[in-house]
């Protein structure tokens, strides 16, 4: 007996590469669960539109990312944490942020814990503190750190996101999993990972479906997105050049 996990993370406001993958994930029967680790919200202008596919499916657990927690402090009154550039950009976002997905967003908890055949997993948007905190993006993780990072932890395989690259790492203690960053790439594509886990052992497979990024690169000047010279240059390589 085998159950199929579909993993995906940082979806950013990314419609068009959300729904690729939604798509992608469908077609792929049977996928007994998708777990979401964060980030659907900010970077990407697409905010309810991406709220409105995701919290449409029953099918779908969520983490709290850290641009939601940024986006839900503004709703609050609170401080973002964020500055300059990078605060104006989620003042707009949450400024267009249609209220009705308040309620939902704001139960989304930091980190999930599941069992399926025997294994225990941990999802998670990324390594927290004792405080419940995100740590900084360690640039060059090795699976000596991650299991010293999780070494009172019992699950057998943790999922994460937020750095927006591919992870695979297996230690002899547990799997470590990042599919990266669904919604930010250099190129038109929008990866995501299958989790296999069976009777006889867990595989992942990852994907990348390719998806039309135009119309989405193109309305960041059409909707004057804050920051969208840093964004469009850092996240997504200045695609839209080919279209101008």
């Amino acid at each position: 007996m085998e159950t199929k996990l579909a993993i995906i993370t940082d979806i950013h406001g990314n419609h068009s590469a959300l729904q690729a993958v939604l798509n992608d994930i469908d077609q792929h029967n049977p996928i007994e669960h998708i777990y979401c680790l964060g980030d659907l919200i900010a970077i990407g202008h697409g905010t309810n539109e991406v709220l409105e596919l995701l919290f449409s499916r029953d099918d779908i657990s969520f983490v709290m990312g850290n641009h939601d927690e940024a986006i839900l402090n503004i709703m609050k009154g609170k401080d973002p944490g964020s500055a300059g550039e990078e605060r104006e950009h989620h003042q707009w976002i949450a400024s267009r942020l249609d209220k009705k997905f308040i309620p939902a967003l704001a139960k989304i908890p930091k980190q999930l814990n599941a069992e399926y055949n025997g294994k225990k997993l941990l999802f998670l948007h990324y390594h927290l503190n004792e405080k419940n905190q995100f740590l900084p993006i360690e640039q060059q993780p090795t699976t000596k750190n991650l299991d010293e990072l999780y070494q009172d932890c019992d699950a057998e395989i943790v999922c994460f996101g937020h750095h927006h690259i591919l992870h695979h790492f297996k230690s002899k203690n547990r799997l470590y999993i990042n599919p990266g960053a669904l919604g930010c790439a250099h190129k038109p594509l929008a990866p995501y990972a299958i989790l296999h886990i069976g009777d006889n052992g867990i595989s992942v497979t990852f994907k990348e479906v390719a998806y039309d990024n135009r119309e989405f690169l193109l309305a960041y000047e059409k909707l004057n997105v804050p920051a969208r010279d840093f964004i469009l240059q850092a996240f997504y390589g200045n695609q839209h050049l080919r279209f101008v």
